[in-house]
Parts: structure tokens; sequence; C-alpha cells
């Protein structure tokens, strides 16, 4: 492993500060600077941006962004063991990271960089899919953020990019592809990480559309499709009952077979359906 700045490398940084990976905080360590750099490039040019990443640990993926030339960088930290490494980082790199303790769910980005925003992070296992699944449902669309370039366990990547009537198609591949454009930019083995998981890992890269592929109400749209999968052995008929009224009729008017399961659906359907179901709701008297 080549060097990409002055510092020390991060088994070194590890050693120096006592950072064994915790588990019960998600955390597997990317040690290889020659992947985080690679890691690092995936969103474009990010010398006029600022950059979000979460969990950056050691700094591994930060010197990449860094390095690689990002303009500026805030990276939220929960572990407080880290934040020594991490002011390391800083030195190294004036006025260009910022680092905060704390817990990403609970941190405005808004309140410290503007836009636009790209986020670079080897997410935390333990609450990478909540974050996405935030980052998906903002208030308004576009987001605030230009892209997302994230890593998850390689089942998780792929039910993020996967395609209807693949036993991967769910939730998050609805709600991802419906606004974004979704791609796996890069594989990663057990063996690149400290310690290495149990899976493989997979680098997600997603661009926001300007507008959602097909019209629908975002709030029906996530409760139509939860619902669906909640029981996807189950024909569309019973797995969606929970609607109320005649559901059969709610799928024919948005061209959905009675009798096919949630995985048979394309995003299109599903977006269809929240409509019919948003416009039988405003009727008088249902």
């Amino acid at each position: 492993m080549s060097a990409i700045d002055g510092l020390p490398p991060l088994r070194e940084v590890i050693r120096t500060h006592g950072l064994a990976a915790k588990k019960s905080l998600g955390q597997n360590f990317l040690l290889d600077l020659n992947l985080t750099a690679r890691i690092a490039r995936i969103p474009g040019d990010l010398s006029s941006a600022s950059v979000l990443e979460v969990g950056p640990g050691p700094g591994g993926l930060t010197r990449g962004l860094l390095a690689e030339g990002a303009g500026r960088v805030l990276a939220i930290e929960k572990d407080a063991r880290c934040l020594p490494a991490l002011a390391d980082v800083a030195a190294a790199y004036p006025g260009r990271l910022e680092v905060i303790e704390g817990d990403a769910l609970d941190v405005d980005p808004l309140a410290h960089l503007a836009p636009p925003i790209h986020i670079v992070a080897n997410l935390p296992y333990n609450v990478g899919t909540e974050l996405l699944t935030r980052w998906l449902s903002p208030a308004s669309w576009p987001p605030y953020w230009a892209s997302l370039t994230l890593m998850f366990q390689q089942e998780v990547a792929e039910r993020i990019v996967a395609r209807p009537g693949t036993k991967a198609y769910g939730r998050l591949a609805v709600l991802a592809q419906w606004r974004c454009d979704a791609r796996i930019a890069l594989r990663l083995p057990p063996g690149a990480f400290t310690p290495p998981p149990k899976v493989s890992s997979a680098v997600v890269h997603l661009r926001p559309l300007a507008e959602p592929r097909y019209p629908a109400d975002p709030e029906m749209l996530s409760r139509v499709v939860a619902m669906a999968f909640n029981q996807r052995r189950k024909m569309l008929r019973a797995a969606l009952k929970g609607l109320g009224g005649d559901v059969e009729a709610l799928l024919s008017s948005a061209g959905i077979q009675p009798t096919e399961r949630a995985e048979q659906v394309p995003i299109e359907g599903f977006a269809a359906l929240a409509r019919a179901v948003s416009d039988r709701d405003r009727l008088p008297g249902t």
C-alpha cells in the first residue's frame, strides 16, 4: 500500500491510538489507502464541493477524499476514540476538514455545509439502511445532496440496484430508483477490512433525478410499497388489504393484476397504485 499523503499508514494510526474496531458500533475499517482514494474518485471532481462523511473511524476514507482534492469535508464520528486520529488529519489539511463528535442521525449537515454536498461514507452496518432511507425521503425534492457514494454489505447494495422479478427487489430498490440513478461502483472482499466482516461489501453510487421517474405522493408510495413487500409471498390482493375498500379495483386501475406478487411490480406500477389510492382517498365519503 503506497502512501497518498505524508501521514502514517492506517495500521500504525490504529495501533498508536488504540482503535480496535467495535462491533457495537458496526465498525469495519478499510485500511488500503489506494482503495479509499478509488472510492473518493467515484463522485467525480469534488474540488469545489462540500463532502459529508459519516463514520470516518481512523480517517482512511477521509484522507482519500482530501488527497483527491475535496474542497471541504465534514466528518461525523460517534466514537470519541477516533477524534485524536482525525485531528491529525485535519492538521495535515488546514481549513479543509471539520470533525463533529455525534450521531449522524441527529446532526443537520446544512447547519455546517452549503450545497452542493456530496455524501461519501463507509457506513456503519447498524445504521446504514436507516440513513439511506432518510436521504431518499427528504421533505422536498431535489434533495440537498448532489450524490451518494455509500459502502454497504453486498446484500444491501444488491437490494438498492435490484430489478423487478428478482429476489433482491424490494422497498429499497423502489425508493432509490424512483428518484435516483443507482449503480454498484465497486465491490470489496471481506479481507479488505479490519476486522474482516463475514460478507463482501460494495459501494453504491446514487445521483438524484430532477424529478421522480413517475408522479406519486412520496408518503403514499412509501406506504403502499412497505405494505406490499411486508408480505411479499402473498398475492397483492391479500398483501394490500390494509389499504381498505376494493383492493382489486385499485390494483386493476393501476394496471396491476391482483394475483401478482410485490416483486413482479415495476416502479411505474407502484407509482400508479399510489396515485390510485390517493385519488380514492380524496373522494367525498372515503
